[in-house]
């Protein structure tokens, strides 16, 4: 019993011994439970949309007021044109556009119905959904209040699907799809093949070789550039032909974006390889650490505006993020690079200092 307990002690020093070992036993599990607590949902709260009340009586102005109180909608702007709509959603400053016609009062109290039109985002199937729901709850609501006994009021909803007049579920989850399979295929392979090296042994012969450091590197990334882009245009491929998913914006400046999170997805897989030592290490990071970020914290399922404060900005650094909303803006929208100028340049500065990380930790010697 004693030499039982004895390396149940000396495994317990181990253990303690080892802080990876440590992270991934204790830390993960807290991770894991904060951002399923908090990014798991599909409520949508403080969604971002726009009016255009053409009537501006007292009617649509009580409506606008339920709207502008309940949590689930901040009115970001009125409109005052048609055009109006399509530029606000070109901005990507608004998920919805609730609009009411004219003499929308006179309607109600003459003809005893009415009409307003919920205008979504469906770029986003499952935002757009929920919005339009809690939108036409509200409005039903205030049609329940003013129903009188001898005169049945009636407000009716016109629903309209922008980008996605169909509703197909497929213009949600391809462009994070895209997203997750890039990420996971260029950042695990790559830092698994390098880990690999150490392992074998090989990559001492490499480094103490006459080639430069950075060479090392981008012979080891170049094939998995070449087998991504394959792989992005081959989901574009399935995605128009299968899935029925159009490129309705430029096509080469989609497969340009591709690259530039292919690069990203690469320099950080360098980055992992840096700071590993085997190959199970390096898949366990790579899996754990950028799955997870992935598929919650970058909008690809889960509205990141209805997450904490604390998880909104970590999902600042989830490349992921800005990739999958340049698919949309690109495919989905038909929009230019000038919508995705921003995303653009924080997708490569992100890229730039994954690239200086790994060069400043990738060591001439081995440990």
């Amino acid at each position: 019993m004693k030499r039982l307990l004895s390396f149940v002690i000396k495994e317990f020093h181990h253990i303690f011994r080892d802080r990876r070992t440590m992270l991934i036993l204790l830390g993960m599990p807290i991770v894991q439970i904060i951002l399923f607590g908090f990014a798991v949902t599909n409520e949508v709260n403080n969604a971002s949309i726009a009016i255009w009340d053409q009537s501006k009586d007292e009617a649509t102005t009580q409506i606008i007021q339920r709207i502008s109180s309940s949590k689930y909608f901040d009115i970001e702007q009125s409109l005052h044109s048609k055009e109006g709509i399509e530029g606000a959603f070109k901005k990507g400053k608004v998920k919805m556009v609730i609009v009411f016609p004219q003499r929308f009062r006179e309607s109600l109290l003459h003809e005893h119905n009415a009409e307003v039109q919920l205008i979504a985002d469906a770029s986003d199937l499952n935002t757009a959904s929920t919005l339009t729901n809690y939108a036409s709850s509200i409005i039903m609501r205030y049609q329940a209040d003013i129903l009188d006994a001898d005169i049945p009021y009636q407000v009716k909803t016109n629903i309209k699907m922008l980008y996605n007049p169909n509703l197909e579920s497929a213009y949600n989850f391809v462009p994070g799809v895209m997203g997750l399979i890039l990420m996971l295929i260029s950042a695990m392979m790559t830092s698994v093949s390098i880990v690999r090296e150490k392992e074998m042994g090989t990559m001492e012969v490499l480094l103490v070789s006459p080639v430069k450091a950075y060479m090392v590197i981008i012979s080891k990334v170049i094939p998995y550039l070449v087998l991504s882009l394959v792989n992005i245009i081959s989901i574009i491929l399935l995605s128009v032909y299968a899935l029925g998913v159009p490129v309705t914006g430029n096509l080469v400046l989609l497969i340009g974006e591709s690259i530039l999170f292919i690069i990203t997805s690469l320099s950080l897989g360098i980055t992992i390889s840096t700071v590993t030592k085997s190959q199970q290490a390096a898949m366990l990071i790579s899996m754990m650490g950028l799955m997870l970020p992935t598929i919650l914290l970058s909008g690809f399922i889960f509205p990141i505006e209805n997450m904490p404060v604390v998880l909104q900005v970590i999902s600042n650094i989830v490349p992921a993020k800005w990739y999958i909303d340049i698919v949309r803006m690109v495919m989905i929208k038909g929009l230019g690079f000038g919508a995705v100028m921003k995303d653009t340049i924080i997708l490569t500065g992100i890229t730039m200092l994954f690239i200086i990380i790994s060069l400043l930790r990738f060591k001439t010697r081995l440990e």
